[in-house]
């Protein structure tokens, strides 16, 4: 599959020189940023729910020295 955007001549030099930087085609750098985008989206969405549940299950945090004189002993 296939696509194209249009891009300001500011936009394309930007991305051009992002491509450039880290050896890319400027495909690839599109393609390499949507998928990290998707990703960062996911792991922030995983981790709310984590915390959604943490929270609901009504356990507290507490220091971690706590946990080091637990297991020293």
């Amino acid at each position: 599959m296939s696509f194209s955007i249009r891009l300001s001549e500011d936009e394309r030099l930007l991305a051009d020189s992002y491509a450039k930087l880290h050896g890319l085609s400027l495909g690839e750098a599109f393609k390499k940023a949507f998928f990290e985008k998707i990703e960062d989206e996911y792991d922030i969405a995983v981790a709310e729910e984590a915390y959604r549940e943490y929270v609901d299950s009504g356990k507290k945090s507490r220091p971690i020295e706590k946990l080091w004189e637990e297991t020293n002993t």
